[in-house]
């Protein structure tokens, strides 16, 4: 006979761990200095950059 393995399932806390806010529009915006110029626009724009989910958002200046 073989060995009985345990699965353990995941908490919820785990499975969502770092989601939570971000699902919810509590985003941690941090300015990514890659991108300051849009070509097809012509002008400055900010890029932030959400720590927790990576998620972009353009604000042009």
């Amino acid at each position: 006979m073989g060995d009985v393995i345990k699965f353990k399932k995941p908490k919820p806390s785990e499975k969502h761990k770092g989601n939570m806010l971000c699902k919810r529009n509590f985003h941690k915006w941090e300015i990514d200095q890659e991108k300051q110029f849009d070509v097809k626009q012509g002008r400055l724009v900010t890029v932030y950059k959400c720590m927790r989910c990576g998620i972009f958002k353009t604000e042009a200046k």
